[in-house]
């Protein structure tokens, strides 16, 4: 395949992938000349754009604009993969970002004189860092339970939720006590013939303002966790759910009345070892997603916790990676001072290299 040289390859065009672009072009870097943004989508807007139609920007909660340019003036009745999709892609020609898609990341591996090879699906890029930003929607977590095979439903994960329609008239068991898991439950509730919501923990509900301080221990235990090398945590397992008028209706309505994790899955629905057993047509995993990191396996970046160990952005094991939207980062807003952060220390590599004589070290703003 054919090799190019780049200073820097940005993988993965989502909030955070943009957001590193966008201050690699300020510190003087040019696309394409001296950093590529590969995504693997088939158009702007990340992971958004595969969200299904029901969840509306007004439903979007948090959404932080990328930095440079402020999303302004969006309906609130359109779905939020449109407005979203819509605005990445105004972003990326306002800046000139020239994202290469639709392009596949299979691996990064080590190459000859201190480069990381990136072999794509459409050459292979040799390095000097790598600016990883490929989020976690590729890596939707299925758990398994005896009998899963042996359902005579339909089976499916908030990847590829459609929206409530389909569910109409139909017996629901939604499985995952997050914010897509309450939000999937009280739409379908308004067209099942029945829903049942079942989670492995006791729901925290949380009351009142999340303000900044809770925001910074929220983080701070995520951060915590990737520096031990452990996968991270999903948000809600450290910030809870928070309330609202939908979610205090859906509770008082007995929509929200949640039910341990069952033990195993029959032909006809699931099933619990006390004889509880609960009929279903569909059962919905709303069980989150992973990191999608598999591409990175042959730099061994893994500790034995499974996850890899990051100090703020950059890979312990290897300072030519950083990790941005993973961990404590995987929020538009800490996306945003991810992208910042790993430029400001790949700008200082990429500078050390220069004064050691490095071969078309960039010139810099």
């Amino acid at each position: 395949m054919a090799m190019r040289s780049v200073d820097v390859v940005v993988a993965g065009a989502g909030q955070a992938g943009l957001s590193a672009a966008y201050h690699l072009r300020r510190s003087g870097l040019e696309p394409d000349r001296d950093f590529v943004v590969l995504d693997h989508a088939p158009a702007p807007g990340g992971a958004w754009q595969f969200r299904w139609p029901s969840l509306t920007y007004g439903k979007v909660h948090g959404m932080h604009s990328l930095p440079g340019m402020e999303l302004t003036g969006a309906d609130g009745e359109r779905p939020s993969s449109e407005v979203i999709g819509a605005y990445f892609d105004r972003y990326e020609r306002a800046y000139g970002l020239r994202v290469h898609r639709p392009v596949d990341v299979g691996a990064v591996r080590e190459g000859e004189g201190g480069r990381l090879l990136v072999e794509t699906s459409e050459g292979v890029y040799a390095t000097r860092a790598l600016i990883n930003a490929t989020g976690t929607w590729d890596r939707p977590f299925w758990p398994r339970y005896p009998g899963q095979e042996t359902f005579r439903g339909r089976q499916l994960h908030t990847a590829g939720y459609p929206g409530p329609a389909e569910f109409a008239g139909r017996r629901v068991v939604v499985v995952g006590g997050g914010a897509s898991g309450t939000q999937h439950l009280m739409e379908i509730a308004e067209v099942a013939a029945e829903t049942h919501w079942v989670t492995r923990r006791p729901p925290v509900f949380r009351e009142g303002p999340f303000g900044a301080d809770q925001g910074r221990a929220a983080v701070a235990m995520v951060e915590e966790r990737v520096r031990r090398g452990l996968p991270p945590q999903s948000v809600v397992s450290v910030t809870g759910l928070p309330v609202n008028d939908a979610i205090r209706r859906a509770r008082e309505s007995g929509v929200l009345d949640r039910l341990p994790m069952f033990d195993r899955i029959t032909p006809s629905g699931v099933a619990w070892d006390d004889g509880r057993r609960v009929d279903a047509d569909v059962i919905l995993w709303a069980t989150g997603f992973r990191a999608a990191i598999d591409h990175l396996a042959p730099l061994r970046l893994r500790e034995r916790g499974g996850g890899i160990r990051v100090e703020g952005t950059r890979a312990v094991r290897d300072p030519r990676v950083h990790l941005v939207g993973y961990g404590p980062s995987a929020s538009t807003i800490g996306a945003n001072r991810a992208g910042r952060a790993a430029v400001r220390e790949i700008v200082a590599l990429l500078r050390e290299g220069a004064a050691a004589g490095s071969v078309g070290a960039p010139a810099f703003v």
